[in-house]
């Protein structure tokens, strides 16, 4: 076993381990914080096929999360008022069913990226930072500007939905349905890395030319891996709308975007697990410094400072003691 299976070993024990701990004390906040994380992990992982893997450094993956939380608001708000939401030329009847809730957050998700994604990519460096920074405050500035499903208040959903079998109104069982799909999404992540398909599109990320040469098209690599991206942001922005029962127009902002870089930054860019540890400390300081000072975010942006300058390979650069290109 290697140092870095082990340490991913220790991590996911740890994110198994403390909300078990918390059930069996009855302490179900406790459960609520790792659920977070989980779900915060999660969409970093998405990211992470696009900035670690692909070079894409995206400040609008906020789009996708925002749209897998209206995903699930829209239909849960239809099913919970009984009225069918009028889509021309479709009428869809709402649902709390969450497998129907994911696929319709997964889907929608992939369709906006892939637009996005055809004319962003026309772009590189700074100019597709912006352009996707654009992107995630046009629908910011779209979901206040819509009346109908709550504007820049938001919209609240009663109930949680529902999965068969088990009563996700109880949180260790609603932590284990959101742990269930991080470990998922891992597994694939770690077959992606070491495909073909991933070793071409980390050839695309470093020299395009090559991968050109050979005859394999970097814009297609880039494109199908911000797919594959936002499709998992939106099923993680389903699953944190859940948690809370509640979406709003935060959900697209330019510092959701920045705050998956930072999970990614602060766990090991391009690590498989690295985002679960960024992801995992981020929501762990948020809880103990937030309590401490309101500005607890200035804390965090020291240790980001720190970081980048120092170690650039994130939590699993100062375990392994080396960075990951």
């Amino acid at each position: 076993m290697t140092r870095e299976t082990l340490l991913n070993t220790l991590l996911m024990a740890l994110l198994i381990g403390v909300p078990l701990w918390a059930w069996v004390a009855d302490e179900p906040f406790t459960i609520t914080l790792a659920t977070r994380a989980v779900i915060f992990a999660l969409a970093a992982v998405g990211l992470n096929i696009a900035l670690g893997l692909g070079g894409l450094v995206s400040l609008g993956h906020a789009v996708y999360f925002g749209i897998g939380g209206y995903a699930m608001g829209i239909l849960a708000y239809h099913a919970q008022t009984y009225t069918p939401l009028m889509a021309w030329p479709f009428v869809i009847e709402g649902t709390k069913f969450m497998p129907v809730i994911w696929l319709v957050a997964m889907v929608v998700s992939a369709v906006v990226a892939f637009v996005i994604g055809l004319l962003s990519l026309r772009t590189s460096g700074v100019y597709f930072i912006m352009i996707t920074l654009a992107f995630g405050q046009m629908f910011y500035f779209f979901t206040i500007s819509w009346p109908r499903y709550g504007g820049e208040d938001g919209l609240s959903i009663y109930v949680r939905n529902g999965f068969p079998g088990l009563n996700t109104l109880d949180p260790i069982q609603f932590f284990a349905i959101c742990l269930a799909l991080l470990c998922a999404v891992l597994w694939l992540n770690a077959r992606i890395v070491k495909s073909p398909f991933g070793l071409a599109l980390g050839a695309a990320r470093q020299v395009p030319q090559r991968v050109e040469t050979v005859g394999l098209d970097p814009f297609r690599l880039k494109l199908v891996a911000l797919v594959i991206s936002g499709t998992i942001c939106g099923l993680a922005g389903a699953l944190f709308a859940d948690l809370n029962r509640f979406v709003s127009p935060t959900m697209f902002s330019w510092q959701m975007s920045g705050e998956l870089i930072v999970f990614i930054i602060l766990g090991g860019l391009g690590r498989v697990f690295g985002p679960v540890a960024g992801a995992t400390l981020f929501v762990l300081l948020e809880h103990l410094l937030g309590g401490v000072s309101d500005y607890f975010l200035f804390y965090v942006g020291l240790l980001l400072l720190l970081v980048v300058l120092f170690t650039p390979g994130g939590i699993y650069g100062i375990l392994l003691g080396r960075s990951k290109s």
